[in-house]
């Protein structure tokens, strides 16, 4: 099998947990490393959280580093459950794994670089602000070379955001790193609220996860249930999205997905900074804005390599308990 070279660029945040372990539960990817950036929760605590994450998966020698505490130029915010801060320890229930002394940014810098140098360019999922990769790709021009494409969950075509009427959070936390990462020419997907909002996961999968999943599903049961994401008002049925774990399972199953080309851009100023737009009258060879999924093979995908941390690991399937 030719694994994928993978590095996430996360700020977690629940859904990114779900995608971490999704991704480290999946040998078709080789997960470089793990890149920590403000956004979600201050950069102290997803930095905390990812090796708490990590550290669910028995994975020591991967490397989980800390990069940009802020964002490039306008004032920082947070996302919705800051005030929280780093994952309680008992939900989680594993030791963390330790955290690389290196910087996220020189470290994306440094492999993609390497990368370029041989002709085998990697891959990064970008599933929190993109202020880590807006840096590196401004250190160097083989870093741009190096990256084969970026498949980034943010931002808000049709429907409306969900940090403002016109944002999502990723791309409103930063909207100057994004103008940089999309004009880079950089090949990128993108996956849209448009797109993530499609699949509800409900309680049912939650039971799944934690019946199957070891102690990864364990706490991300946990996760899920302590911070609830099911919002049938908004949503028009039971159960909640998670976002982030599509970038993980569009490098499996691309087939899962409908898209379109586009030309991708952002609003960096005024009252809707923060809006990310498509024009599909212009599209770009390079990029690809998300549209549609299959909503149970999205899910039956998610579940299953949630639950490959189980089997590894020789646990045996529990019932949940009332």
């Amino acid at each position: 099998m030719n694994r994928i070279p993978v590095i996430i660029d996360t700020d977690p945040g629940v859904d990114d947990a779900a995608a971490i372990l999704m991704a480290l539960g999946s040998p078709e990817l080789d997960v470089l490393g793990i890149t920590a950036v403000a956004g979600n929760v201050t950069l102290s605590a997803a930095l905390t959280n990812a090796c708490r994450i990590v550290g669910l998966t028995g994975r020591t020698d991967l490397p989980v580093m800390a990069g940009a505490r802020a964002p490039l130029l306008r004032d920082q915010v947070f996302g919705k459950y800051a005030a929280i801060g780093a994952f309680p320890a008992p939900l989680i229930g594993a030791a963390p794994v330790a955290p690389a002394t290196e910087n996220a940014v020189r470290f994306i810098a440094r492999k993609t670089r390497a990368a370029a140098r041989a002709g085998e360019p990697l891959t990064i999922c970008a599933i929190g602000p993109l202020t880590n990769i807006a840096l590196a790709l401004r250190m160097h021009p083989e870093v741009g070379r190096g990256i084969r494409r970026i498949v980034c969950m943010g931002g808000a075509i049709a429907m409306p955001g969900h940090r403002t009427p016109w944002a999502e959070f990723n791309i409103h936390a930063d909207p100057h790193a994004a103008e940089i990462v999309f004009g880079s020419g950089v090949p990128l997907v993108l996956f849209p609220l448009d797109v993530t909002t499609q699949v509800l996961f409900t309680d049912t999968h939650i039971a799944e996860f934690r019946a199957r999943g070891g102690a990864a599903g364990r706490a991300l049961a946990n996760l899920l249930t302590q911070y609830d994401r099911s919002d049938p008002e908004r949503y028009g049925r039971p159960g909640g999205p998670l976002h982030d774990p599509m970038t993980i399972a569009w490098l499996m199953q691309p087939d899962l997905f409908k898209g379109r080309s586009a030309r991708i851009g952002v609003q960096v100023g005024g009252a809707t900074s923060g809006h990310t737009f498509a024009d599909f009258n212009a599209p770009s060879p390079h990029m690809a804005v998300m549209t549609g999924v299959d909503e149970a093979a999205y899910i039956a995908l998610v579940l299953d390599r949630i639950a490959a941390h189980g089997e590894r690991r020789g646990t045996t399937p529990q019932k949940e308990t009332e």
